[in-house]
Order: structure tokens, then C-alpha cells, then sequence
């Protein structure tokens, strides 16, 4: 009897061995497979390391320089100041300024930091949100040698491996000089030494304390940091770089706050109104491979922008933005001011270039409202209607579309001329009706606007989203007398050693896509807008036509218009598509572009040839007018509408 529990107890045992037995076995199996299964991984994604390793460039980037018409720099791309430095030319606090802040482990992780890993998911975690990265020097330089900047797995497996490719080729010292000669720190510079010289008007081997701070603070985020645009934020970006230099050992308490002083810019870093034209110079910059190929030297674009017109142009919008915004629930605008050969004379696509780079002007599709339905009347007057001709301005009550005027106010018989005159919207709908959407689609496109438009009654009150440089680029077509138009700016590049690479060539002749007569009929037909019309408030001392729009619940205002030397849009509105408070076209839109046309129009030469074969033509300019809009209106634009629109509701 007393034998029996013995046996049990071995029983037990031998069981336990057997579950432990089994464990190890299968954890060693497992272990092994997944170690070979790792090694898979690596090896499927070092399979490119050959060829990227050899595509390694340590020296600067090539330098662009945009140029306005007048010879003036309006923006700076790449290093443009200085040579590159080593650490060794480096004062000691901005070399641990950096690794403070950056990379406190640098001199001793083998290029990946396990524990810097680890302490960036632990806080990550704690926190519930990405607070902190885990990627070291080593692999930003990587990054910045070799890869795309997304966020895929692979990217980041290989981002590690070259990272240890890196240390192995290299030594710290040259690791972290080249990292500083390459990091991008805002306002169009890359490297220590030329954001020094931008910055503080020095070498970045005589930069103090404080200024070391800023430099290594716009790591972070160059342009929200820049003592350019944000001082105050710069400032105490830099007092927090100075308190983990004080926590790594670098410096003492007393130094911090001996460094932490006002900042006071120099002449050099006093904002010079750069912020707005940088929209116009990354488009410039962006349409450089059309005409030189990937730039791989140092390039000094001219360009046809007018710095006179482009300040006035943003001086206006923020104007108006700043003294209405609040209280008609406002928040953006955009200018875009032409000659009527396509010229480009300024171009501001947005409020501030340092909280968005997204170009309103070329990148986002808007409902144009009533400043489409010059081309709907445009194909009634190439279809045989006369401006004088009548017609019925009165409630529809036929079929399923049922638009209302704005105001449920209506005339009666009018003319033509007087229907587009008060923007009546059911005589626009019945024109479209009497000449065909499919009509009015075919003279859209041979004015200039690509986007896709669909092809029912509302797009009579512009309903489908347009860019505003295709609108601008239609208006310039009425504003020549119907001569094609493809909109420039770019007339000349050269290296630094001033070696033409190219020039834009005027062409000798350019087609006649309208017929004179009907683009002259409408165009005073639009003068009438301006006079008598809804755009009264843009009524200037010398003759110009124009048209308004505005679409459902004012979530968009326009004023388009011209003259026979210059050609303006301005758009207003909220990047979410939310709704102003009774903006129309008519009132702040039509305040803008008044002010800038009253500025701009005598400053264009009148002899501006209409008719002298000054017109554009893109494809002398090494690529296709649709290959150019293509590239600057991305599919999928980030300014989406927010629900169903009622288009028989358009208020212009």
C-alpha cells in the first residue's frame, strides 16, 4: 500500500522530462528554422546591396540657383556656401550637439543600436503614440546615400545592413563628417557648413554654442525649426538640444543657460518674403527633368517670374486673409498671375510655405463654379448663339436635374450677354442643354484644361474639379485671341561655369484654335461682368473682363479674369473643403485680384506681341504640354470634397 505513491511520483517526473524533452526539442527546431528563415530574409534583400553600394556619393549635391526675370536669386537649392567639412574642422559643441541629440551611442554601436531600439519601442509604448526613432547616424546616412525615404520593411532591413556595411568601410569620424556635409537643415541648404553661412552669415567652424544648438535642433524637423521662418521655435528647439547635451555630460548647467540668450537675427537670416515664392520655385525645380535630364552638376535656371507682381501678389492674399479669415472661416488662398503667351509672372500656392509646400495653384482641383461658364458660352457663341440673342432665365421643371439661381431670383427673356452678366445658372444649364456637354468638354480641352470633367448638366456651373493653372491657362487663351497657349517659366539654364544647356526658343508660327471673332464677342460679353455684373468689386480704371464663381455653401470663390497684357485667378477656400461664411467670388477674391492686376497691368510691356509668335509652344521645351500637366496635377489630390454636393445649388 505504501509502494503505490512512489511510482506515481516517478511517473510524474518522467512526465515532466518528457513535456521539457519536447519543449527544448522543438524550441531548438523552431530556433533553427527561424535562424535559416532570417538568413533567407537578409540574404532575398542583400541581393541589392552590390549595386546600391556602388551608387554611394559622399560629396555635396549639385547646387540649383532659381533666377526671376530681373537676374534676382529667389531661391537656393543644395549646398551653395562653402566646402565640406570634416568633424576635425568642427567646433567640439556642435559634433556633440549632434550625437546629443541624435545619437548618443554613436562612437560605440557597430552602426545598428539594439538598446537605442529597444528604449525608443519602450517609450513608444508608454506613451501610446511614435515619439522617438530608433535609427542611428549611421543609418540615416544610409538612408540619405542610398535609399527612399519610405517606410517599407525592406527599406528599413536594408537601411540596417548597409548601416554595418558603413562601419565596416569606414571609421566614426568620417561616418558622422559625411552625414553633416549631406543632411538637409531647411530653406533649400544640405550640410553643417552651408546652413551656418545661411543662417549666421559663417563658417560653420566658427559657430558658438547657442548657434550649434540651432543647427543640431533642425534635425528634427528643418523646416518647422528654422530661424528663418520661426525664431521663437527655433529658440527653444535649441534650449532643448542644450538640456541633452547637459544630461549626456557635454556641457554644465551654467553653459546651457549662459547660451540660452534671445536670438537676434543677423541681416542675413531676416525673412526676405522667400516662404511664398518657394511654391514657384519647387515647381520650377520639379520640371528640370524635362528639359536636362536629372541635374548632376550645378545649374543657374532663369526663370520668367516677376518679382514686383509676386510680392504684391502675396501681400494681397495674406492681406485679406489675415483681416477676413477669422470671421468668414477662411484659411487659404492662391494667386496665379500670367502673361498671355503663358509666361507665369507669379505664383502663390498658399498662405505659408513653411506649414504646407502643397501648391494650390498646380496641385489641387477645385470646384471652379461660375468661372467655368465662359467656356460653356464660348461653345453657344462657336455653335451660332449671338450675345444678343435671347433666352429663358426661369426654374427648370423638366428631367431630374433642377438647378436654382442663386437667390431663387429670376428674369425672365435675356440676352446672352446679360444671362453671363448676373451668372444666371438655369440659362447656363439650358445652354448646355441646347449645345451638348460632350461640346463644351471638346472646347475645354482645346483651351487647356486636362482634368477629367464629366460630362452631364452641372459641369455648366463647374461642377467638376479644375486646377487653377489650367484655368488660368483657358483665360489666357481668350485673353490672345484664341491662340494656343502652354504655360512656361523657365526661358534659360546654365552651369556655374556658365555653359548654355538651354533656352527656350520662341516659336515662328503658333495655331489659331478659336476663331477670332467669337473669342473677341466673348470677351467683351465678360467686360460686362466686370462693369455691370457680379464682379463689380474688381472694376478697374481700364478695361478687363472677368467672371466669378463660387460653388455649394461658398467651399470655394474664385476670380478669373484678364487683360490684353496680364491674366490673374485667385482662389479661396479651406483645404478640407469645409465652408466659408458668404464668400463669393464677387467680394474677397474679387478685392485680390484687383489689387494685383491694378499693380501688374502697367508693368507689362503693351507691346507684347499678340500676334508676333511669342507663344509657347511646350513641345520645343523637350516635352508635352499633357506630360507637363500630368506631372504637377497628381492623380488622387489631397483636397478631397467631404460629402455629396448639390451642384443645382452653385451660388454663381
Amino acid at each position: 500500500m505504501l509502494a503505490a505513491p512512489k511510482r506515481t511520483k516517478n511517473t510524474r517526473r518522467r512526465k515532466r522530462r518528457s513535456i521539457l524533452g519536447f519543449l527544448f526539442k522543438w524550441t531548438f527546431i523552431l530556433g533553427i528554422w527561424g535562424m535559416l528563415g532570417l538568413a533567407g530574409i537578409l540574404a532575398w534583400y542583400a541581393q541589392d546591396l552590390p549595386d546600391i553600394t556602388n551608387t554611394a556619393a559622399f560629396e555635396r549635391k549639385s547646387s540649383i540657383i532659381v533666377k526671376a526675370a530681373d537676374g534676382s536669386t529667389i531661391a537656393r537649392y543644395g549646398e551653395l556656401k562653402g566646402k565640406s567639412v570634416s568633424v576635425n574642422d568642427l567646433p567640439p559643441y556642435l559634433v556633440e550637439a549632434v550625437i546629443a541629440t541624435e545619437d548618443r551611442r554613436f562612437y560605440s554601436h557597430p552602426g545598428v543600436d539594439i538598446l537605442g531600439i529597444a528604449r525608443a519601442m519602450a517609450t513608444n509604448l508608454l506613451k501610446g503614440r511614435l515619439v522617438q526613432g530608433g535609427s542611428t547616424i549611421t543609418q540615416q546616412l544610409a538612408k540619405n546615400l542610398f535609399l527612399t525615404h519610405d517606410r517599407k520593411l525592406k527599406r528599413k532591413i536594408q537601411e540596417a545592413m548597409l548601416a554595418l556595411w558603413l562601419e565596416r568601410e569606414l571609421t566614426k569620424d568620417e561616418i558622422l563628417s559625411a552625414y553633416l556635409n549631406r543632411v538637409y537643415l531647411g530653406s533649400g541648404v544640405y550640410g553643417v557648413n552651408a546652413a551656418a553661412q545661411l543662417y549666421f552669415g559663417k563658417p560653420a567652424s566658427a559657430v558658438n554654442l547657442q548657434e550649434s544648438a540651432v543647427l543640431a535642433g533642425l534635425l528634427k524637423a528643418p523646416s518647422t525649426y528654422s530661424p528663418l521662418n520661426n525664431p521663437d521655435l527655433a529658440k527653444k528647439r535649441a534650449d532643448t538640444v542644450l538640456a541633452a547635451m547637459v544630461d549626456a555630460g557635454y556641457i554644465t548647467k551654467e553653459q546651457a543657460k549662459t547660451a540660452s540668450a534671445p536670438m537676434v537675427p543677423s541681416p542675413r537670416t531676416k525673412p526676405t518674403g522667400e516662404k511664398a515664392i518657394r511654391y514657384f520655385a519647387d515647381w520650377v525645380v520639379d520640371g528640370l527633368d524635362d528639359l536636362v535630364g536629372t541635374p548632376d552638376m550645378d545649374l543657374i535656371v532663369q526663370t520668367t517670374i516677376d518679382p514686383g507682381i509676386q510680392t504684391k501678389a502675396e501681400e494681397s492674399l495674406i492681406r485679406v486673409l489675415l483681416e477676413n479669415g477669422a470671421d468668414r472661416d477662411v484659411s487659404q488662398g492662391a494667386v496665379l498671375v500670367m502673361r498671355p503667351d503663358g509666361a507665369v509672372l507669379a505664383m502663390v500656392g498658399g498662405r505659408d510655405y513653411s506649414a504646407s509646400q502643397f501648391n494650390r495653384t498646380t496641385q489641387a482641383r477645385r470646384a471652379p463654379g461660375s468661372s467655368f461658364k465662359p467656356i460653356v458660352y464660348l461653345t453657344a457663341l462657336l455653335e451660332g448663339w449671338q450675345p444678343n440673342a435671347t433666352i429663358l432665365d426661369a426654374p427648370i421643371t423638366e428631367g431630374d436635374y433642377r438647378p436654382k439661381n442663386f437667390g431663387n431670383e429670376y428674369k425672365g427673356e435675356v440676352t446672352l450677354t446679360e444671362a453671363l452678366t448676373y451668372s444666371l445658372n438655369t440659362v447656363a444649364v439650358r445652354l448646355m442643354k441646347d449645345v451638348g456637354p460632350q461640346s463644351v468638354i471638346t472646347t475645354a480641352r482645346k483651351l487647356g484644361i486636362i482634368s477629367p470633367l464629366q460630362p452631364d448638366l452641372s459641369l455648366a456651373l463647374g461642377s467638376s474639379g479644375v486646377s487653377m493653372l489650367e484655368m488660368d491657362t483657358a483665360y489666357a487663351v481668350l485673353a490672345n485671341g484664341g491662340r494656343r497657349v502652354y504655360p512656361f517659366a523657365i526661358t534659360e539654364i546654365k552651369n556655374a561655369e556658365g555653359r548654355l544647356l538651354y533656352m527656350r526658343k520662341a516659336p515662328t508660327s503658333y495655331e489659331q484654335i478659336l476663331p477670332p471673332r467669337a473669342v473677341q464677342t466673348l470677351s467683351a460679353m465678360m467686360q460686362s461682368v466686370i462693369d455691370n455684373g457680379t464682379g463689380r468689386g474688381a472694376r478697374l480704371p481700364f478695361p478687363a473682363s472677368g467672371k466669378t464663381g463660387t460653388s455649394q455653401d461658398s467651399r470655394d470663390a474664385w476670380f478669373m479674369g484678364f487683360t490684353d497684357r496680364v491674366v490673374t485667378g485667385v482662389w479661396l477656400g479651406n483645404d478640407d473643403n469645409s465652408p466659408m461664411k458668404k464668400v463669393t467670388g464677387g467680394s474677397l477674391p474679387a478685392i485680390i485680384w484687383r489689387d494685383v492686376m491694378t499693380y501688374a497691368n502697367p508693368r507689362i510691356d503693351p507691346s507684347m506681341p499678340a500676334t508676333s509668335g511669342s507663344f509657347n509652344t511646350y513641345s520645343n521645351n523637350g516635352g508635352s504640354f499633357q506630360n507637363l500637366l500630368n506631372r504637377i496635377i497628381p492623380t488622387g489630390a489631397p483636397i478631397e470634397k467631404t460629402g455629396p454636393v448639390d451642384y443645382s445649388r452653385m451660388n454663381e
